[in-house]
């Protein structure tokens, strides 16, 4: 369908009937705030009129205090911008539920390859024998993060649900009631959240949208592949880190992951229980009732006590023989009824999710190191040793460990934990917990010490049933991933433990880190050289290369349009699996919704599949990546200048958000890892480094480099070369497409006064520079007149949202003012920029 009819339907069925509701919520009488949303439209206006006319953000407010609403004192005027910012958050979740609730009107003008559209494709190339083979094995595992943009409160998700049904039904009536209720219910947790909290808040959409959602969508797959004994329940598998991601966060314990792996068992026997209950209903037949009965009185102990389980034996055998009675006794009614639970059975066993456990390398090495001291092995350094004793005693000395044995909080949690991870599984089955990740890895022993710190906690050789998954995130980590593979490969002992482990190597990549730490060209061009050298060297040594891709945010932290991503890859890459974390508010906001989910699941199954089978190959020639070489050197070079700058951190901390992330109870992680007092950007969260610059408007590690790297192969007489690549590698046109996203978020306008100030003044001009240098070169090599000229949904969406934000995010700019200033009230106007944070980061969806 033609894009015109796509935004004809938008126009129709988001942007009026926003405008239609938020002329409502905005006349609602909330006690304390009589005519306070009344105002925001005036407000929006006069913030749009005052940045684009120089005026300040100071300038902005205390004019409109002054002309429009007469309000003097500063106390009256903090708790006026208090009440807008209240009123913003909530437009945000007013205008998420209208674009939620129009997302299956939109499909239905979409270009977008659904897999019915696939399996057309499929019929007409006469192609099935090849497409369900590859189906048969193919898997995509979205894995849900903790990571601290996530954090609407389960009570503000099922009015967000309720509105989006009432919206499609334009019940005004309801929608009204809806709103006053959204308006009196606080959006936001009074305090920080536990682990278990976040976990908890995620779970929400495994059991309300997701267990549905994957089961329709393997129906449907099942039914429409044109192969009668297809049976790939992997298909379609989920992740979970919250209480298992331990990285950074002190506050994650063994039993935080212990209470997780239970709340996962304990959800899935509730829909389990659900489910059966309304298959009962049907199966009125005398010899099914027994067998049904005793498991729905198992599974109904199951889901309040989580010392009883109920084994997936336990739960699939009383069905598999109920299907054969209907078959033979009963005519086979209500027998698709009963298929479709069993696989959900099938897919989601006693698990619901993985639960990964993932931890720093320094973590281990330091658990490793007092561990060998207690033991005699070295007098204080681990470097005591050569590498090829260490290797020795990790592999072949039985050490037996205990947790009070030890006095540090860390290496008695990490030794509780991994003796724990077998109790879990065998609770959860061995799916429910099987991935060990290490963050930061840069050598062999990343993989070692979790190896040896196994045995050491009593696991067999033979029986450590978990993949040790190496995240390299640093530049040097990748330089040096290929060696550090290879080196693994060439141990006995390792090799054996990958053949145990369906001869499967998987391995992450750093997305957030690489990206903060190599600019952003750099980073994703080494990512993907890495992944074509590590699918040759586990190739080469018989293992099939699975890579797990940080793919949930924004841009620059390795999020973006996920299927263009996936469609772009070449084949020089393995492609046995697709893998990616869903970061923060992605899981509402590309995964929110039953359709949603299944039309992004799709998108991913579809990339994944005809990188394989149709299309034209996607090659890189040597001219192009000679060229892409160039300009990631060349933008690394302006990206690593600004790092070293004198006034790169200081500005962060000084002039941006950086300091509220810590303050804002949005997740329970530290801001930065470690506890040094002064502030390193090695030691820099990814989220609110990227985070901050977002609410800055201004986006810098999305971009900053590009123009100039540019604007120099373009000096040399070689544009051609340059449009010809973007054209003709459709990898580097993802990576400047998500770029051009980046790009199309910023507002420099809104902090243009700073070029003015004194100390960084000259710091901004250099971000602004590049910033309108980077818009140009990017709109020239693709020849678009706009920012995302292709993409106007997503162009329209974006302008919306960021009007909406728009004051929320002059309030923030004026209390920042104020606090540099130091002129009184500080702990109130560092309250108004913390709780701007929230609005900001959702309506952006993909900001932080």
């Amino acid at each position: 369908m033609p894009h015109s009819e796509r935004l004809v339907e938008f126009k129709t069925s988001v942007n009026n009937k926003f405008n239609v509701y938020n002329s409502l919520f905005l006349n609602l009488p909330y006690r304390d705030i009589e005519n306070v949303g009344m105002l925001i439209p005036l407000l929006l206006d006069q913030c749009q009129k005052g940045l684009s006319s120089g005026l300040n953000p100071q300038e902005i407010l205390e004019g409109f205090f002054q002309n429009y609403v007469e309000i003097k004192s500063e106390k009256d005027q903090i708790d006026f911008m208090f009440k807008i910012i209240q009123y913003v958050e909530r437009q945000v979740v007013l205008y998420d539920s209208v674009e939620d609730a129009a997302f299956p009107k939109l499909q239905e003008h979409t270009s977008s390859l659904s897999i019915k559209d696939y399996f057309q494709l499929v019929d007409k190339n006469k192609s099935w024998d090849k497409v369900s083979k590859k189906l048969s094995t193919f898997s995509a595992r979205l894995v849900l993060t903790a990571h601290p943009t996530q954090f609407y409160t389960p009570a503000i998700l099922d009015i967000i649900e309720k509105l989006r049904s009432l919206i499609l039904e334009d019940k005004i009536d309801d929608i009204d009631i809806a709103l006053q209720q959204l308006g009196l219910t606080s959006l936001i947790n009074s305090k920080k959240p536990t682990p278990l909290d976040e976990a908890k808040n995620i779970i929400y959409f495994l059991r309300h949208v997701y267990y549905n959602a994957v089961g329709d969508l393997y129906s449907y797959i099942k039914e429409n592949i044109n192969k009668a004994d297809f049976e790939n329940h992997n298909i379609m598998k989920l992740g979970f880190w919250p209480g298992g991601d331990r990285d950074g966060n002190p506050f994650v314990t063994a039993d935080i992951t212990k209470d997780v792996s239970d709340e996962l068992r304990v959800t899935l026997m509730k829909c389990y229980y659900n489910d059966l209950k309304i298959i009962q209903e049907k199966l009125t037949f005398k010899d099914v009732q027994e067998p049904l009965q005793k498991l729905r009185r198992n599974l109904y102990a199951a889901m309040f006590d989580s010392k009883k389980t109920v084994g997936y034996d336990d739960i699939l055998q009383p069905l598999l023989d109920t299907k054969e009675l209907l078959v033979n006794k009963y005519h086979s009614l209500y027998l698709k009824d009963l298929e479709k639970f069993i696989d959900k059975v099938k897919i989601f066993k006693t698990h619901f999710a993985t639960l990964d456990v993932r931890q720093d390398h320094s973590k281990h090495l330091l658990a490793v190191e007092t561990i060998l001291k207690k033991n005699k092995l070295i007098k204080e350094d681990i470097n005591e040793l050569s590498q090829d004793e260490l290797i020795d005693i990790i592999i072949n000395r039985d050490i037996t460990v205990n947790a009070a044995d030890y006095s540090e909080d860390i290496i008695k949690d990490t030794i509780t934990n991994i003796k724990q991870l077998k109790g879990i599984q065998d609770a959860n089955g061995e799916d429910g917990c099987n991935r060990y990740i290490i963050s930061n890895s840069e050598d062999i022993f990343s993989v070692l010490f979790v190896f040896g710190l196994f045995r050491w906690c009593g696991w067999k050789k033979e029986e450590i049933s978990f993949d040790i998954v190496p995240l390299f995130e640093t530049m040097i980590g990748m330089d040096g991933a290929e060696n550090t593979m290879q080196t693994l490969f060439d141990l006995p002992e390792y090799n054996a433990h990958l053949e145990r482990r369906n001869k499967k190597q998987t391995i992450m990549l750093g997305f957030s880190d690489g990206t903060k730490d190599g600019g952003y060209l750099k980073a994703n061009w080494a990512i993907f050289k890495t992944k074509e050298t590590l699918s040759k060297v586990c190739d080469k040594n018989g293992f099939n290369a699975i890579f797990f891709d940080g793919r949930g945010g924004p841009p620059a932290r390795g999020g973006g349009k996920t299927h263009r991503f996936y469609a772009a890859q070449t084949k020089t890459v393995a492609n046995h699996e697709i893998q990616l974390t869903i970061q923060g508010q992605t899981i509402t906001s590309t995964y929110g919704t039953k359709e949603q989910f299944i039309h992004n699941s799709e998108q991913l199954l579809t990339a994944g599949l005809s990188n394989n089978l149709f299309g034209k190959e996607n090659v890189i020639s040597k001219e192009h990546r000679k060229l892409i070489e160039q300009l990631s050197e060349l933008s690394f070079g302006k990206y690593d200048a600004l790092k070293q700058h004198d006034k790169f951190m200081p500005y962060l901390e000084n002039r941006s958000t950086l300091k509220y992330y810590q303050k804002a109870n949005i997740g329970s992680r530290p801001g930065k890892r470690g506890n040094k007092k002064k502030l390193e950007l090695s030691d820099l969260r990814a989220i609110s480094f990227v985070g901050s610059w977002s609410q800055l408007k201004q986006n810098v590690p999305g971009y900053f480099g590009l123009g100039t790297a540019i604007q120099t192969i373009k000096d040399e007489g070689r544009l051609s070369e340059l449009k010809k690549l973007y054209k003709e590698v459709p990898f580097f046109k993802a990576l400047m497409s998500n770029s051009m996203m980046s790009l199309s978020k910023c507002y420099f306008e809104l902090t243009s006064y700073m070029q003015k100030d004194e100390e960084y003044g000259a710091f901004w001009n250099i971000l602004h520079e590049e910033y309108l240098l980077s818009k140009k070169m990017l709109l020239l090599i693709s020849g678009s007149k706009i920012l995302m000229e292709n993409e106007a949904i997503s162009r329209e969406s974006i302008r919306i949202r960021e009007n909406i934000v728009l004051p929320l995010l002059v309030i923030q700019q004026f209390a920042l003012q104020k606090i540099g200033q130091d002129k009184g009230f500080k702990d109130e106007y560092e309250k108004i920029v913390t709780r701007s944070l929230y609005g900001n980061i959702n309506a952006s969806r993909n900001s932080a």
